[in-house]
Parts: C-alpha cells; sequence; structure tokens
C-alpha cells in the first residue's frame, strides 16, 4: 500500500488514490460523520450551475461530486489525476465524461468553463499557485470558481477537539473502513499543515481571482471559497 509525503509528490499522491478508490466515498462518509454530503450539497448551491453551463469539477475521484451538477442540468467534466479512482468512477457512472488531467497543467483551452470547482484535493496538489492559476485560465470572464477544502474551525474548543480526531480517532477509524489506513493518516497530517480561511483567499486574489469570499461549514472545519474572473 502507497502513504504520499507532505511533499506531495504527484505520482505519491496518485498511488495512494489508486489504492484507496474502491472504498473511498463509502469511508469519507464515516469519516465525516455523515457531513460529506451536506458538504457537496452546499457546493452545488454555491457553483449555481444550471442548464446551458459548463462546469469543470476537479479532483472529481470516482464522480460523485459531479453528480449535483449534472441532475442540475448543467454539462460537467470530471477531472482527476488518479486513474484509479476514474476507473472506479468509470464503473459507477459510465455517463460521465472522466478525464485524466494534472491540476497543475489542465488539458482544457483557455477560457472553457462557466464555472470551475474544486472540492478537498486542492490540498493534494504539489503547487496550490498553479493549480489557482490554471483555474482562472480554463474559466470563462465572468465565471466563477468554488474551492471546497478542510480548514481551520473557528471556535477554539472545536479546533482542539477536531485536531484531536484528526490524530488520534481517525486512524482507528480509517483502520476498520479503508483499504488503505495509512493513506488517512497522510490526510489528516495535510489538513492540519493547510492553510487557514484568510490565507487561501489570499492566494486566491494573487492568482487573479476577484469578489473573493468564503463561508465556513461545520463550524469551519470546512470553508466554502469563492472567486469570480473579471
Amino acid at each position: 500500500m502507497t502513504r504520499a509525503n507532505l511533499d506531495k509528490q504527484p505520482n505519491e499522491v496518485a498511488a495512494m488514490f489508486d489504492d484507496v478508490a474502491a472504498k473511498y466515498d463509502r469511508t469519507n462518509d464515516v469519516l465525516s460523520l455523515g457531513q460529506a454530503r451536506a458538504w457537496r450539497r452546499a457546493v452545488a448551491e454555491a457553483v449555481g450551475a444550471g442548464p446551458g453551463d459548463l462546469v469543470l469539477d476537479l479532483g472529481a475521484g470516482t464522480g460523485t461530486s459531479s453528480l449535483p451538477f449534472r441532475e442540475a442540468g448543467a454539462k460537467v467534466v470530471p477531472c482527476d489525476f488518479s486513474i484509479g479512482m476514474l476507473a472506479e468512477g468509470k464503473r459507477r457512472h459510465p455517463e460521465l465524461p472522466l478525464t485524466a488531467g494534472d491540476a497543475t497543467r489542465l488539458p482544457f483551452a483557455d477560457a472553457s468553463f462557466d464555472a470551475v470547482t474544486i472540492s478537498f484535493a486542492l490540498r493534494n496538489v504539489h503547487d496550490t499557485d498553479a493549480a489557482l492559476s490554471e483555474l482562472y485560465r480554463v474559466t470563462k470572464p465572468g465565471g466563477r470558481v468554488v474551492i471546497c477544502e478542510f480548514s481551520t474551525p473557528t471556535w477554539t474548543p472545536l479546533r482542539t477537539v477536531y485536531t484531536e480526531y484528526l490524530m488520534r480517532a481517525l486512524p482507528p477509524v480509517a483502520t476498520k473502513v479503508s483499504s488503505n489506513p495509512d493513506a488517512y493518516v497522510y490526510l489528516a497530517e495535510s489538513i492540519r499543515a493547510w492553510p487557514d480561511q484568510p490565507a487561501l483567499a489570499a492566494k486566491l486574489q494573487q492568482a487573479g481571482w476577484t469578489k473573493v469570499a468564503w463561508r465556513n461549514l461545520t463550524g469551519g472545519i470546512v470553508a466554502l471559497h469563492r472567486g469570480t474572473k473579471a
């Protein structure tokens, strides 16, 4: 089994996600205590895609996160760099146009999408700034970005409990429900090392996004960042 390091070498991260592909969605539901589905609904509402819109769902994994956009009548392109995740997604959702791609060098033309989104995957990209710039490049003028990512709880007691859960409770739970528990130790470490809400907002602005704002979900355990391409 493969476990990536926090330097996030693409081949290591991709191999790790290949290992966990079959049980990834179920494991996330268990480890998030059922909150993962509510977070996906919040992303879909924030993107606000409808008929005629073309949406890029980056880091889509098995394509589960892409389904709400399709159900809303939009065209969605799920994109991921884990071949194992894409293969599992194709088995489950053969109707989705699952596409292999690197977040730092997206295989799409400039100004292709009305909206771009990435959920719980940006922190696994080895060059966050390059990924944000690529998302900007492939978005049409006036288009929007929505990023859903683990973040920093705003209430100190919750932050303490959450940190303890990540490093103490999560690995044993992952051992029971995941095909690769070590992968979830890496994921817990990557959450702890991830920038807080203002720091990620600053990165979005540096990449060119305007009207940058965020909304905390579940007390800041997760944050939805939004921006617009001028």
